[in-house]
Formats: C-alpha cells, sequence, structure tokens
C-alpha cells in the first residue's frame, strides 16, 4: 500500500511509541492529515497472535472507516442478536434484544497493520527514553539507536514507558480481582452448548462473580457457523496478598506480578478453576471453561493520568493515559476515539502543535475520568472488599440481570 497522497506535503514528522491498537489508529490518522509517520513498536515479532475478544461500538467503526477500512466489506466480526442470562442450572433467566457486532484483537489488528504503507512501523525498539527541547522531541532506543520528531505520540500500554518517564507517579492499582479469559473453537463444544450460546453475548452470575461471553471469529479469521470461537471472560475476586500470590505464581516457583504467560500456569490453578466453573457456572459455561486449552489471567487494575499532553510535544493515548475496568467494553473504541480527537486536534491548530495538544487534552482527561468511573462502578460487586453502604448498593445493583445485560459493554452511561 502506498502512502496517502495528502502526505506529499508534509505537516510534521510523528513518532509513535506502541505498535498495538491506539499506536495503529494514531498513525493511519496522522498519515491522512500530512504527517510523516513512524511506528515503534518493543516486541520483536508479530503481536496478532493475542487472543483476546472485543466489543464493537458505532464510534469504533467511524474511526476504521477515517482510516481507510470499510467495516462492511473487511468483516469485522461476529454478529449476535441479544443477551442472555443462563441460571446455575442452565434455564435462561433473562432475555435481551441488542444487536451487536463483536470481533477479536487479531482480527482488528491485522486489518489495521496491513493497511499501513510499507516501511513505517519497526518492530523491536524498546524505548529507553525521550529528550525534549525547544525545536522538538528525541526518542532514545535501549540499543542506541534514536529517531527525531516535531511530535511524540506515547500508545505504549499500561505500563508505559513514556509516561513512566513523564508521571511516574501515575500507576495502575489492582482492583481486588482477576479475569480469567480464554478463547476454544465451536466445533469443541457439544450442539447444545453452541445453540444456546453463539446467536448471545450471554452471561452466567454466580454470588459475587460474573462469567460473560461471546462469538468470535475463528483461528483462521472465518465467521461461518462451526469455525467460529467462543471468547469468554471469567471475574473471580482475589484479594491482594496470599489468594493473589498463588494465582501468579508459576510452574518455575516464580512469583509474578499482576500477570502471568499462560504457559506457566500452574496446572493445579487451571484444575482448581475449572472445578470452580462446574460447580458455580451454568453447565454452558461449565463446558466452555472445561474445553478451552489455554486459559490465561488478567489482573483487574484501573490506571488515571492527570495530564495528556506534555511540554507542547508529547501525547498520551489509549490505555497508555487511561485502563478502565473491561466492564464497560470499551478498551479499543476508547484508543481509537483518542486518536481521532487528537489529530482533529492537531488539525485544527495547524503549526500550533501545543496548542492542538492542549486542546486534546481538554477534551479527553473528563472523558477518561468518566469511563474510569463508569467501569468501576459496574465491577462493584465483584472486589474482594467494599467499604462504604453506597459501594454495597452499587454491587446489588448491578448484579441484577437485568442491570448487567443493558449495562455491561455499551456506551450510555458514560458522562464526562
Amino acid at each position: 500500500m502506498s502512502q496517502d497522497p495528502k502526505a506529499n506535503h508534509s505537516r510534521g514528522r510523528a513518532v509513535v511509541i506502541g505498535g498495538s491498537m491506539a499506536g495503529l489508529f494514531a498513525a493511519h490518522l496522522l498519515l491522512r492529515q500530512g504527517w510523516q509517520v513512524e511506528v515503534f513498536e518493543r516486541i520483536s515479532a508479530e503481536l496478532a497472535g493475542r487472543g483476546a475478544g472485543i466489543v464493537t461500538h458505532d464510534e469504533l467503526f467511524e474511526v476504521l472507516r477515517l482510516c481507510g477500512i470499510d467495516s462492511e466489506t473487511a468483516r469485522i466480526g461476529v454478529a449476535v442478536r441479544g443477551r442472555r442470562v443462563f441460571a446455575g442450572d442452565g434455564t435462561i433467566l433473562g432475555e435481551q434484544a441488542l444487536p451487536q457486532v463483536l470481533t477479536s484483537w487479531g482480527r482488528l489488528y491485522s486489518l489495521l497493520h496491513q493497511a499501513l504503507p510499507d516501511g513505517c512501523y519497526h518492530h523491536g525498539y524498546n524505548l529507553d527514553r525521550l529528550a525534549l527541547d525547544a525545536e522538538g522531541v528525541t526518542a532514545h532506543f535501549s540499543d542506541g539507536r534514536s529517531h527525531r520528531a516535531d511530535l511524540l505520540i506515547g500508545a505504549d500500554g499500561i505500563f508505559s514507558t513514556v509516561r513512566k518517564q513523564l508521571l511516574p507517579e501515575a500507576m495502575p492499582s489492582y482492583a481486588g480481582y482477576i479475569a480469567w479469559r480464554g478463547l476454544v473453537d465451536e466445533a469443541e463444544l457439544s450442539a447444545s452448548t453452541r445453540a444456546a450460546l453463539f446467536d448471545s453475548f450471554a452471561f452466567s452470575l454466580p454470588p459475587g462473580e460474573q462469567m460473560l461471553g461471546y462469538p468470535v471469529a475463528g483461528a483462521d479469521e472465518s465467521m461461518e457457523p462451526g469455525r467460529r470461537r467462543f471468547n469468554f471472560v471469567w471475574y473471580r475476586p482475589a484479594a491482594q496478598g496470599p489468594a493473589l500470590r498463588d494465582l501468579l505464581t508459576g510452574t518455575d516457583g516464580v512469583e509474578h506480578e499482576l500477570s502471568i504467560p499462560p504457559n506457566m500456569i500452574r496446572p493445579s490453578v487451571q484444575q482448581d478453576m475449572r472445578e470452580a466453573a462446574r460447580r458455580l457456572l451454568s453447565p454452558q459455561f461449565a463446558e466452555v471453561v472445561e474445553k478451552t486449552p489455554q486459559p490465561f489471567i488478567q489482573a483487574i487494575q484501573d490506571l488515571e493520568t492527570p495530564q495528556m499532553a506534555f511540554a507542547g510535544r508529547v501525547a498520551l493515548i489509549g490505555d497508555a493515559a487511561f485502563v478502565a475496568r473491561p466492564h464497560v467494553g470499551m478498551g479499543v473504541t476508547k484508543a481509537a476515539s483518542d486518536a481521532l480527537a487528537l489529530v482533529r486536534s492537531l488539525a485544527e491548530f495547524g503549526s500550533d502543535i501545543a496548542a492542538g495538544l492542549a486542546a486534546f487534552e481538554a477534551q479527553r482527561l473528563p472523558y477518561g475520568r468518566a469511563v474510569i468511573r463508569r467501569a468501576r462502578d459496574l465491577g462493584a460487586y465483584m472486589q474482594a472488599q467494599l467499604l462504604t453502604e453506597e459501594e454495597r448498593q452499587l454491587a446489588e445493583r448491578h448484579r441484577r440481570p437485568e442491570a448487567v445485560m443493558s449495562e455491561t459493554a455499551v456506551a450510555s452511561g458514560i458522562a464526562a
């Protein structure tokens, strides 16, 4: 793919640190505004193999369109007709019509990455530090290489090196519970489970926990019935201390901090999880968990930053700035919207990059805070310790089947 013709008259040089979703959205949108763009990703291999489901929203489709990706022809994901909640015995507690498209991280990454011009995405660049001056910003990498630009975008995720240098006090905090996540091939599941789950965004609600799941494309991106996969997320309390340490201690005896490679999860931990599924979940979800070959653990964390623009040259977007608990289902959409707001603000102020960054920050900081608040409300009843009566009331409200169906992973309810 050749670079957009608008880029022939460059508006400036931009460096994007982080080649995941936020970085890809920013790169596409900047290129279409005439910027010269270089994306630097720390990981030395392709990222597309990551296994996680994504809930889409209209806002996400609009940004994809602006990036040049037609969601109609690209077949972004699997459409479902509505939502349903299963009781422990497998009967349906409630249903709600809510058409939605569910996709996978790998599918979106592949579409965005493949559509970039040749040569602007670079693997194996580990950022060491930034150097800011009146004329621009220089990214220095750990292998001694450096890259000079007029604008640097920190899109390097929850443990952002860019943020760590500029806002060392802004750190993620553990929410008191974890999520087991996984993908299972549709063909591995019984006919009755496929019939119950594959046309819905589905839930099971054990006391103090929440299981949800939905269909996504197969490993080969197939969306044909019988060749898809089912993505699940099971939220379970795990208080900071011995319970969390046990989950995150690997097969080598090493205790990991808030994440653990899936292949390092001890067999006894996986077995305990599968036994709990049979005991606590509906039979449909228990079968999903039983037949998932490699479930993985996500420690649920909050991250909130007081600033998104720095020295008139640097911006933070996506998970580098705000990380909300997954209940809002807005992680990728928020990254896309951050990138769009940034590029539009820069376009509005032309050569005054500092003014563009200030306008971007004024718009997106309140929204990021609102997403964090909403996600905390939705996750209140899974926290190991609820400290106030207000939290207890929120917890009860957000665990009713009708509330879960109408509030989880929908854009409404977020007000800056």
